[in-house]
């Protein structure tokens, strides 16, 4: 839909200023034989690996699909496996598809700003396209194009040859970078194409029910937050003897030494019964202890 388009651009576009935040303040290429490679693709990789992972991880879908079981209406009927398989498979497309676009984009751009596979692959041009002396040995050769991403390390005679070997390179990157656009943008296009071929529903089909699916889950999160605010209120109310925005409050509720170190340190989630869980200490003191009648009888609000 339009918000998933959108929220994709804005992955982009802080990519992309991140990438060129990041590069401008850390990238500085050793120009070192051997070392050119690894800290090269290094900053090509590393930043869009923790990126895909970020995305995963940011993605809501993927956690119901860790954490989720099948229902027990699921369970009675005769589980279909195939069904199954395609649904995860569709799931684990959408949530790859969105996770991709922060990696893919950093990507592109690092390669179409050259820098990084400039760094990376200058030791690595070929002997035929820049001809050194003929007593320079291979690994000499190795050596001075390793330095060649760094200007001032390049003596003068070989300045020329320099600027023609960073301009092959460059030319290399910037190819790559835009082919991977395309290869992206293509296989976009026809994931969509094929998604609404064999989509069961119609056009105008489809557009409901995303706009039903949206609407669903912003009225359930609503929901649950008025309904776990006035589960907790219970709570509260049982533990202090009153609610917060009570009016006209004529006592309130001393808690006893004992009370507050059970309700204090570290919650885990506690399974009570095969139906219920503990939430929280005091979830667990509200619900298995009786309180005091200790009570404070005030005459004035604060």
């Amino acid at each position: 839909g339009k918000e998933a388009v959108l929220a994709n651009a804005v992955i982009a576009m802080l990519t992309i200023g991140g990438q060129q935040l990041f590069s401008f303040f850390t990238f500085s290429c050793p120009c070192h034989e051997g070392l050119n490679l690894i800290y090269g693709l290094a900053f090509l990789g590393v930043p869009a690996l923790i990126l895909l992972v970020v995305g995963y991880a940011l993605n809501n879908q993927t956690w119901r699909l860790v954490t989720g079981k099948s229902s027990p209406l699921q369970e009675e009927a005769p589980l279909n496996r195939l069904l199954q398989c395609k649904l995860i498979c569709f799931v684990l497309c959408s949530i790859t598809g969105r996770a991709l676009v922060a990696p893919v984009t950093w990507l592109a751009v690092t390669l179409i700003n050259g820098s990084y596979y400039v760094c990376a692959m200058s030791e690595y041009v070929p002997e035929n396209y820049y001809e050194p002396s003929p007593n320079v040995t291979a690994s000499e050769y190795r050596r001075i194009l390793a330095a060649f991403p760094c200007s001032q390390l390049v003596p003068p005679e070989l300045s020329r040859a320099r600027d023609e070997v960073i301009l092959l390179l460059r030319y290399q990157s910037q190819v790559a970078g835009w082919l991977l656009i395309a290869v992206v943008v293509i296989t976009v296009f026809l994931s969509y194409c094929l998604a609404s071929c064999f989509s069961p529903l119609s056009f105008l089909h489809f557009r409901y029910w995303n706009s039903y699916v949206h609407n669903e889950q912003e009225l359930f999160d609503e929901a649950t937050d008025q309904h776990s605010k006035l589960y907790a209120m219970q709570h509260i109310r049982k533990f202090f003897g009153f609610v917060p925005g009570s009016e006209d409050v004529k006592e309130i509720r001393i808690p006893s030494l004992k009370e507050w170190q059970a309700i204090s340190g570290l919650a885990f989630l506690n399974q009570v019964d095969e139906e219920h869980y503990d939430y929280s200490l005091l979830h667990d003191w509200a619900l298995s202890e009786s309180a005091d009648e200790k009570f404070l009888k005030i005459d004035v609000n604060p």
